[in-house]
């Protein structure tokens, strides 16, 4: 914890004036250690967020479903309720936008993370400013977001509805969670062309994004396993290889 403790405190100077203002927002942080807790809640609350925390995966979930909050910021290594089975439960009811943190050595932790429903990940140690960078560019695209404009893409099997967050598939929705369903938007204004990670990632995630582009690839599989009738040979998100993925109805 060391590394951490000099990470978080090489920022010496109030946090109000190291970020920049935006969205007011709920976020609920989740973490055993007190020393995250405390720097995490400071530097979100300078900016307006109201910030609620818990030290343990039951009384996250209890936080969870009193406040209802926008984002959620959830350690994976807490006691008795591991963040997995946390995420795992609130994915059940919600598509609140989740970002882990994870040890920097664990890969296993962050795949599997993103494979049961986070959104993003940041591993340990890590500065308070590239934290509440991804928060803000998460609020920032949720307040951008078209309220009262629809847009539907119909193609011969697939519909996506722009305003309802609705997908089908032929007769059946499709169920996804909010960034799922954005990617898979993106990739259907563009329908036909090739659109490489790097260009996915400033769409849909954010210029600012500082993450890895697997996040990338891991949601396109997830996006696969409930769109397509066999993942391993998609008729809907194509590989283009060595350069991204294309969306084509080619369902046959």
């Amino acid at each position: 914890m060391a590394a951490l403790s000099e990470e978080l405190c090489w920022i010496d100077s109030s946090p109000k004036q190291r970020i920049g203002k935006f969205a007011v927002a709920t976020i609920l942080v989740i973490d055993d250690e007190e020393s995250i807790l405390n720097v995490v809640e400071a530097y979100l609350k300078a900016d307006g967020s109201t910030v609620y925390t818990a030290r343990d995966g039951a009384a996250g979930l209890a936080a969870f479903q009193r406040y209802q909050p926008d984002l959620v910021i959830l350690d994976i290594m807490l006691p008795e309720m591991d963040g997995l089975e946390v995420l795992q439960t609130i994915r059940r009811t919600s598509a609140v936008y989740i970002i882990l943190l994870t040890a920097k050595s664990e890969e296993f932790d962050r795949v599997m993370g993103l494979t049961v429903g986070a959104d993003d990940y940041l591993t340990k140690p890590f500065s308070p400013r590239e934290l509440t960078a991804r928060v803000k560019a998460v609020l920032r695209r949720g307040r951008a977001a078209p309220q009262d404009e629809r847009q539907v893409y119909a193609f011969q099997h697939l519909k996506i509805d722009t305003q309802r967050y609705e997908v089908w598939c032929d007769d059946e929705l499709i169920e996804l969670t909010a960034l799922e369903f954005k990617l898979l938007a993106v990739l259907a204004t563009y329908a036909g062309m090739v659109l490489s990670r790097e260009q996915l990632l400033e769409r849909v995630w954010g210029y600012d994004f500082y993450g890895e582009d697997r996040v990338v690839d891991v949601h396109i599989g997830h996006i696969r396993q409930k769109l397509e009738r066999d993942p391993a040979d998609p008729q809907f998100i194509l590989t283009v290889r060595g350069v991204g993925y294309k969306f084509a109805d080619t369902k046959r």
